[in-house]
């Protein structure tokens, strides 16, 4: 997936991938909340942190300081790997199978209304 970021007047267009912070450099990490049980995680946000604890830290104090989660999720950046969409016409050609699709089934009269 990709987009436009924004860019203000005078700032580079360059998106970071680490702080550089006296010397030290903190990886960027990728935050996932899941808001209640029974329901999927989703993407949302970003926060450099030292290590994974102070990550999850820092995600639990920015992104559920109100209580919006039940669970909390981080991911180093660097370790996410995804493709573009183009890519994915591989994998949805490879999937379409009409024998998943109920239309191709016929249901004998004896069954009735399903």
């Amino acid at each position: 997936m990709t987009y436009d970021v924004p860019v203000a007047p005078g700032e580079s267009g360059d998106i970071e991938t680490t702080t550089n912070s006296g010397g030290d450099v903190w990886p960027m990490w990728e935050v996932f909340v899941r808001a209640r049980r029974g329901i999927s995680h989703v993407h949302i946000g970003s926060l450099h942190a030292s290590d994974p604890e102070a990550a999850l830290q820092n995600a639990r104090d920015v992104y559920t300081r109100r209580g919006e989660g039940v669970s909390v999720w981080v991911v180093r950046s660097a370790d996410v790997h995804s493709f573009e969409p183009e890519d994915a016409v591989d994998y949805i050609d490879a999937n379409e199978k009409v024998y998943r699709l109920a239309t191709t089934y016929e249901i004998p009269d004896e069954v009735g209304q399903m």
